[in-house]
């Protein structure tokens, strides 16, 4: 990989992981472009390494937030006491909606790097998840704000995680969706969804640079590698602040035309040659 390629790839993992547009959907399609094997082992882990650039981006936005829940939740093991703290309940929300893509990921690892790596997927799911969406903003209430979290909200909305396992789904959208669902209102949603994408998205990067380490350097290479998540962590910083002001006064379906254009477009490119699916 060039180290432009890298730089691009980085933008795009920044601007895209955590709005509702799906970025391994849109890394798929500029990979595509850019004639990279996107089914090639060491590609597919470089797509879910970058990742964890955005991520740490996350840790560094919510930083006393992540003290805060850790904090309280060590305590609480403790005592009943400690366990009448809010953000005792707030820090099981986040371990009770993480263990569903754990386990889902895990289990359906080779699918997710084989055939789900597909641009029609990426397509369909591009088009079919922006109606589950405008479904989402019509009919959720959005009247509990983030106190009022509870654990079933958690695992609720982390089993809406493991459909962003399907890319173009957009693991934002799905969970934020999830949220509107339960009748959290836009930020609350957004919030969760921040909180739970740090341990899946660490976890699924840091596996993939332990058990595809070889592929990424023989193919991708480490160098680029480190350059595109660091952009990503630059670029997602920039884009968590910007995306929190956004959903505060409006929905997530000022989304959803772009998401259908780029499905119909991306449809209407393989349905033509001019890129191929894998």
């Amino acid at each position: 990989m060039d180290w432009w390629q890298a730089v691009v790839l980085g933008i795009v993992e920044g601007l895209t992981e955590f709005l509702p547009v799906s970025s391994t959907g849109h890394l798929t399609i500029v990979e595509e472009l850019m004639h990279l094997q996107v089914n090639d082992e060491g590609v597919t882990a470089f797509t879910a390494i970058i990742q964890v650039g955005a991520i740490l981006a996350v840790i560094v936005y919510f930083w006393r937030d992540i003290v805060r829940l850790v904090v309280a939740f060590v305590r609480g093991l403790g005592g009943a006491e400690a366990r009448r703290d809010p953000s005792w309940r707030e820090a099981l929300v986040v371990i009770v909606g993480t263990i569903p893509i754990g386990i889902v990921g895990l289990a359906l690892k080779d699918v997710i790097s084989g055939p789900l790596r597909s641009l029609w997927v990426v397509a369909a799911a591009l088009i079919l998840w922006s109606g589950v969406m405008v479904w989402a903003e019509r009919v959720g209430r959005q009247d509990r704000r983030e106190a009022a979290v509870t654990t079933k909200d958690g695992l609720i909305v982390g089993l809406m995680q493991c459909v962003a396992l399907i890319p173009g789904v957009s693991r934002s959208g799905a969970t934020i969706s999830g949220g509107l669902f339960r009748g959290l209102d836009r930020v609350a949603a957004t919030r969760v969804s921040f909180l739970l994408s740090i341990p899946a998205l660490l976890a699924a990067g840091g596996l993939e640079a332990v058990t595809s380490a070889s592929s990424v350097a023989n193919t991708v290479g480490w160098g680029p590698t480190g350059v595109a998540t660091l952009v990503s962590f630059v670029v997602g910083f920039a884009s968590i602040a910007w995306l929190l002001r956004l959903v505060a006064g409006h929905p997530i379906t000022v989304f959803v035309p772009y998401r259908i254009a780029l499905g119909i477009l991306v449809a209407v490119l393989l349905a033509t040659g001019v890129v191929s699916a894998t």
